[in-house]
Order: structure tokens, then C-alpha cells, then sequence
């Protein structure tokens, strides 16, 4: 036991605090803050605390759990909404209110609620680390596995379906060291990532349905991915299209350090969404995190950590998960504070020395593994994180250390948002690094063809924002006719596929078949308007065709009607071919 000797802030220096370890978890005062030791120098500790610190002195009592701050997990988290250090909110609220008090203590999940466990092992079989030893249907959506914890191995002397409690003992493993109970809870240390067999290279995309991200910058099942931008150009709404329409069978949203009405927005908004793969409400396969600006600065450094191990304890399970954090640079915000209170030795712009590695320490346990147990099973956990340049400059620190480490960068652009374009990624700025390694997939499961397309997209837009130059300087009727078809072709690509209304019920999302489609009628279209203008028919003519028009809606078109995109391909065909003879008849 320990006592305080000085407060600052969520910062605490205690001293007596020998028998402590670097991360142990420790209540402070009678009133029972949660802290975590994040420096030790002797017997003193220094101790940042997760609560409200105001009306603490010197001399409070300091004591250790002897164990770092670590996550509950068992069945019971999917659909749950917690705080930073995984405390309930729901439960919270319906117990103590509207604003969370000091020092409470609740279980991270409900001890009491009955799961049916159904056995998927039998007495007398051998058993190790991450095999599945039962399963729970948690939700309708999602079967929560249950895996003999890490480091045991051994025999199931007894097993038994039935409906059990978290702690309630639902097998027996015969060990070298004696008979050990297993139960459905387990817990594991936020800053220690999950162990698995092996981490292989991502070379299958998460399919977004987002246009611009899915055809130009595509992130891979088990990647990770930046979304830099300034304010309101529209980071949270591309996440939260990530997060309802991604590819994945979890989702981990984390909002660290999000403005109150914004995380607010999240909690009405997600319950009342539709799974569009099963029909059942996107609740019951996500996790919210939050953790809003006004709570306590440590606890938002924790935040992305719980997130992070909830997502790989899923991906343990054999599923693919995605994790978004929104947003890492005020998870930076809270460290750079927290440096600062300890008196360390400043970085760039006050930002403590160790802000990279600890960037990488999170999206490093992104990945695609081969997870433990028998079989060659694989889960991955894809992060996708946010970050909040001050003024939109991308050469500040965190926007800096985060483009070291990730492999996709989609920069939001404040121009395109203003100019109601959404979703506002910049086409010029952003890239990705998976593009090429995904060329095998697209082949195999969208069309041979598809790659050359996204190439032909990339290369207008670059073409465009030459000719853009010279369209300021001199005007557009300086433009040969070919040059003004580039423009037209990629106005078309802008205005027409790029650009997405989140709020429509069919352009919201986008499958891989119908984004084909998309790019195949353009690429038709600016191939045969150049044979036409080649054949001298007036490019005021070619533009004035109804196929132009009907490339536009085509975005409208639902995903049960694509046969409608043959009717477009034949109509442009035959425009064009009777352009072509009526300009050959002027010669």
C-alpha cells in the first residue's frame, strides 16, 4: 500500500510502491479510482488515473490489484457499448445515471445471464491452445467460439451442454499439472497482443462498397489504413460507411476522444441499422468503444488497446474483423499530455519521443494469422484509423509517423467536401500499396478485365489534373477535341462514380460486380466517343448522346436489375455507330 504524494491532473505520484509492477492496475483513496502505473523510479510509482481526480490530496491510500489493466472477454460483448476501460455503459447508466460516478465498480460483463453451451469436443480427446472446445450463439448473426485458453494442452476429462454463467465451469482439461476447469471468461492484457501461429502477407481485399475506396485504393482483408483529413471533410461518415457496409463478420468501433454528439449520433444511429447480408440489426455483430472528449485523458490512451484485443480475441475465433479509431490523433493528444505531466523530454511539437512506436504498436497487431489450434484455420483483424491534422497539414507528427506504417492513405480533401463531392477522398493524394498484390483476385472473382479499367480511371484523373493547368490559364476552347473528351470522360468519373450519396438507399453501397459494370460502361463510352470524333463527328454531338445520360443514373441501377447496364452498352453502340457514318457522310 501506498501514498500520494503529489496530483496532477489524472497523474498521481505515490510512494511505498515497491512491491509494484510497470502496468498493475491500482485504486486510489477511499473512493476507489482506477489507475495504471506507467512509471516507476524506486518506490514511487507514477500512477495515471482513468477518473476524475479533483478533490484528491496528498496522503490518499494507494493499492495494487497486482494485475495489469486487462479485458474481460466471453460471451456477452457483441452489441455492448463500453467506455475506454471496457466498463459498461448500458449497465452504468441503468445503475447510477446519466453521468458516470467516481469510483464505481460493475462487471465488464453480466455474471449472471445464462449461455447455451454446445460442446464441440467430447470426454477423452486431446486438446491445445485455441482449439474450439464449444460454442455459444450469442447473436443471431454470430456464433461466439469458446478455445481452451493459451498455454494449456492437455485431455477434456468432462464436458456438458447446457446453459451456464461466464464463470460457471463448462468443461474439465486434464493437465501435466493437475485437472484444470474451464469456464467461458477469459482475460488477457490490453498491451499484449494475442499469440497466433503465423502472420501472412493480405492479398484478398475487404470489399467496402465504396467506389472510390474498393476501385482505387483498396484496403486488404487484414491490412491497415489511414484516413487522414481536416475538420468536416468527412472522416467519421467514411468510417461509418466502413463500419456498416466492410466486409467483415465483427466490428470494433472505437470513438477516442470523439466530440459527445458525434459518439451520440453512433449510438442511435447503429442500433437502428440493417445487416445487409443477414437482415438482423448491425448491433449484434459490433462493439462501440466510447470514449468522449469530456471523459478522462487517460482513459482515452486505453481506449484503443481495449478495442484492439477485443478484435483479435474474434479473429481467434477464425473471423475477419475490423477495427476503426476514430480518431488517433486526439489517442496522440493523450499521450503528448500525459508526457508531458510525467516531465519527459518533448518530440516534435510537444508530442512525446515515443509516438511512432506506439503507433505501431497498434497497427502492428492488425494482420492476417494463421490462429492457434488444430486445422489451418486464419482470422484477421483490419485497422482502419483516423487522424485530425491540425489546420489539414499533413506534415505534422502523427500524420507523419501513421503514413510510415500504414499501406493504404486515403487524404480527405476540405475543397471536395465544401464542394459537396462525398466520399471527399482526394484521388491525387491518396494511394494504396495492396492495389497490386490483390491483381490475382480481381482476375479470378470480378473479370480479367477489371484491373485495366481501374488503370484507365487513374490515368484520366491524372490527365485531368494536367489539362487543368491550362484550362485556367487559356480557357477550354483552347483544348483539342481529344483533350476536352479527357475532361468529359473525367467529369463523368468524378460526378458519376466517385462521387456516393451515403443517405441513398441504392448508391450507399456498391457490389464488386456492379462497380465493373460502372467502369466498363465509361471505359466504353470514352473508347467509342473517340472513334466517333476520330471519324469526324462534332464532339458537341457525341456529348449530346442519351447513353451520356444514362452512364449518370447507372449508379441508380439496383443490384437485383444489372441486366439493365447491356441495354446502356447496346444504346451507346448504336449512337455512336450512326455518328460515325454521319460524320464519314460530311467528309
Amino acid at each position: 500500500m501506498g501514498k500520494t504524494v503529489k496530483i496532477s491532473g489524472p497523474l498521481i505520484i505515490a510512494e511505498g510502491m515497491a512491491d509494484c509492477k510497470m502496468f498493475d492496475v491500482v485504486r486510489v483513496s477511499d473512493k476507489g479510482l482506477i489507475g495504471e502505473v506507467i512509471e516507476l523510479r524506486g518506490d514511487k510509482a507514477s500512477v495515471q488515473v482513468y477518473e476524475e481526480t479533483s478533490g484528491l490530496g496528498p496522503g490518499e491510500e494507494v493499492v495494487s490489484t497486482g494485475e495489469p489493466l486487462s479485458v474481460e472477454l466471453a460471451p456477452g460483448l457483441l452489441s455492448g457499448i463500453f467506455d475506454g476501460i471496457q466498463r459498461p455503459l448500458t449497465t452504468l447508466f441503468f445503475k447510477y445515471g446519466s453521468r458516470i460516478s467516481r469510483g464505481v465498480s460493475v462487471n465488464n460483463l453480466d455474471r449472471n445471464k445464462k449461455w447455451h453451451f454446445s460442446p464441440r469436443v467430447k470426454s477423452g480427446d486431446e486438446v491445445s491452445a485455441g482449439d474450439i472446445i464449444g460454442v455459444v450463439q450469442e447473436t443471431e448473426i454470430v456464433e461466439h467460439r469458446i478455445t481452451v485458453p493459451y498455454g494449456l494442452e492437455g485431455k477434456i476429462v468432462s464436458i456438458e451442454e447446457g446453459d451456464f454463467a461466464i464463470e460457471d465451469t463448462v468443461a474439465v482439461l486434464q493437465t501435466s499439472s493437475g485437472k484444470k476447469p474451464l469456464c467461458m471468461l477469459r482475460k488477457w492484457p490490453v498491451r499484449k497482443g494475442r499469440p497466433y501461429k503465423e502472420k501472412l502477407s493480405p492479398d484478398k481485399p475487404m470489399v467496402t462498397g465504396q467506389r472510390v475506396i474498393d476501385t482505387l485504393f483498396p484496403v486488404a482483408r487484414g491490412g491497415v489504413a489511414s484516413v487522414p483529413g481536416p475538420f468536416g471533410s468527412g472522416k467519421t461518415v467514411v468510417q461509418h460507411q466502413l463500419a456498416k457496409w466492410a466486409d467483415a463478420d465483427i466490428i470494433v468501433y472505437v470513438g477516442c476522444g470523439e466530440r459527445g454528439n458525434e459518439m451520440t449520433d453512433v449510438l442511435n444511429e447503429f442500433p437502428e441499422l440493417v445487416d445487409p447480408k443477414t437482415g438482423e440489426p448491425l448491433m449484434k455483430r459490433t462493439i462501440l468503444i466510447a470514449n468522449t472528449s469530456d471523459m478522462p485523458v487517460a482513459a482515452r490512451e486505453a481506449s484503443i488497446y481495449t478495442g484492439i484485443t477485443i478484435a483479435e480475441y474474434f479473429r481467434d475465433m477464425g473471423y475477419n474483423v475490423a477495427i476503426m479509431a476514430d480518431s488517433t490523433s486526439r489517442w496522440a493528444e493523450a499521450l503528448r499530455e500525459m508526457s508531458g505531466r510525467l516531465e519527459e523530454m518533448p518530440g516534435d511539437e510537444g508530442y512525446p519521443a515515443y509516438l511512432a512506436s506506439r503507433l505501431a504498436e497498434f497497427y502492428e497487431r492488425a494482420g492476417i494469422v494463421k490462429i492457434l489450434g488444430k486445422g489451418e484455420r486464419t482470422g484477421s483483424v483490419t485497422a482502419i484509423g483516423a487522424v485530425s491534422p491540425p489546420g489539414g497539414d499533413l506534415s505534422e507528427p502523427v500524420s507523419q509517423a501513421t503514413l510510415r506504417i500504414v499501406k493504404v492513405f486515403w487524404g480527405l480533401s476540405a475543397s471536395l467536401a465544401y464542394k459537396r463531392h462525398f466520399p471527399a477522398i482526394d484521388w491525387l493524394i491518396s494511394y494504396s500499396l495492396y492495389a497490386d498484390k490483390m491483381r490475382d483476385w480481381y482476375a479470378e472473382n470480378v473479370s480479367s478485365d477489371y484491373t485495366r479499367y481501374r488503370q484507365f480511371v487513374m490515368t484520366v484523373l491524372q490527365e485531368e489534373a494536367s489539362l487543368g493547368e491550362i484550362v485556367r490559364l487559356v480557357g477550354m476552347d483552347a483544348l483539342s477535341s481529344k483533350d476536352r473528351l479527357t475532361m468529359e470522360t473525367a467529369k463523368i468519373i468524378r460526378e458519376d462514380y466517385l462521387h456516393q450519396n451515403a443517405f441513398d438507399e441504392v448508391d450507399t453501397y456498391t457490389s464488386m460486380k456492379k462497380q465493373f459494370l460502372m467502369l466498363k460502361l465509361i471505359y466504353e463510352f470514352d473508347k467509342r466517343a473517340r472513334e466517333a470524333v476520330s471519324s469526324f463527328a462534332s464532339l458537341g454531338d457525341v456529348l449530346a448522346c442519351s447513353c451520356k445520360e444514362k452512364i449518370g443514373r447507372a449508379k441508380y441501377i439496383p443490384e437485383d436489375r444489372l441486366s439493365e447496364f447491356d441495354d446502356i452498352l447496346k444504346l451507346m453502340g448504336a449512337e455512336m455507330k450512326a455518328l460515325m457514318q454521319g460524320g464519314e457522310e460530311d467528309v
